[in-house]
């Protein structure tokens, strides 16, 4: 049982220095698909993705129960379509993937709290104007933020950073800064396999740009840090990207160590639905989205 919730998460011991859980989107995010757990040839159910939209970053901030709404599209088509009557809009705003446990509570979601926009004379978001995702989890009665997921378009590419939010902490915390082919995909990922040791006391500073792997381009920060690399050192997850306008059933590894209670699995789970939707989101804005991505469709 982990953090007292219906959720069971299993392992199948193996040799590796750095066990995983994996998890796999049965489809896409914004189809509000079941996620399930995989060890080996079992898949075990254990969270359930609802996509929604909302009009702002404010209403999935005040409490757990705004974010049980129901989803807003139940049915996924592999293909991008276009209506050629209605002019592409200008903004990608009020997107929002909440994760529940199999009891239907909510345990973590990823609210667009800044909408993506096109840079001025283009089509495209730019990386000085990204849009950002809050990771959002529960705690003490309402939502607190986790970490915040920025991303824009940089030529061929989906340009991407991830910052942690410190629990009463004034400044985030760098933790990936990279970016994936938005032709081909990739694999978004966290893993601090070097670095310092950390400084036991709470007002040490340390240098994360020691940290390597896995394409992560890791900035310095101080106070807190200490506190996130004792929590997230070595490696700690990765998911799946698919490119520009493929289907997309994103598969999110995580390391066990980084684990300790339900709300820890689907946080990582709700920022892999983010950085997959972002791969949408950074479309060029002369292309149509799908169906289920527009909100017109709910006017």
């Amino acid at each position: 049982m982990v953090g007292g919730s219906d959720v069971k998460l299993h392992l199948n011991v193996r040799a590796e220095p750095d066990p995983r859980f994996v998890f796999r989107f049965d489809g896409e995010p914004e189809c509000s698909p079941q996620v399930v757990q995989v060890n080996g040839n079992v898949k075990q159910p254990v969270f359930t993705c609802k996509f929604s939209f909302r009009n702002s970053g404010e209403r999935i901030l005040r409490s757990r129960s705004g974010l049980s709404e129901p989803s807003t599209s139940a049915s996924c088509f592999n293909s991008i379509t276009a209506d050629d009557d209605q002019q592409p809009s200008k903004e990608r705003k009020g997107w929002s993937i909440t994760i529940h446990d199999l009891s239907g509570s909510p345990v973590a979601a990823a609210s667009m709290v800044t909408p993506f926009v096109p840079s001025p004379g283009s089509n495209r978001v730019s990386r000085s104007n990204p849009g950002a995702w809050l990771i959002l989890r529960p705690g003490q009665g309402t939502w607190r933020p986790w970490g915040r997921l920025e991303a824009w378009r940089d030529g061929d590419h989906l340009g991407h950073r991830f910052d942690l939010i410190p629990d009463g902490g004034i400044d985030t915390i760098p933790l990936a800064n990279s970016n994936i082919s938005t032709k081909s995909g990739g694999k978004f990922s966290i893993d601090i396999t070097t670095g310092p040791t950390p400084m036991t006391s709470p007002n040490s500073s340390f240098d994360l740009s020691s940290g390597s792997g896995s394409g992560s381009d890791l900035g310095s920060a101080s106070g807190s840090g200490s506190w996130a690399h004792l929590l997230y050192r070595g490696f700690v997850m990765s998911s799946t990207v698919e490119g520009d306008g493929r289907c997309s059933k994103p598969e999110v590894e995580v390391g066990v160590q980084h684990v300790t209670c339900t709300e820890d699995a689907a946080a990582f789970v709700a920022l892999a639905a983010a950085m997959d939707l972002s791969m949408d989101a950074c479309r060029s804005f002369s292309q149509k989205l799908r169906k289920e991505l527009r909100q017109s469709n709910l006017e």
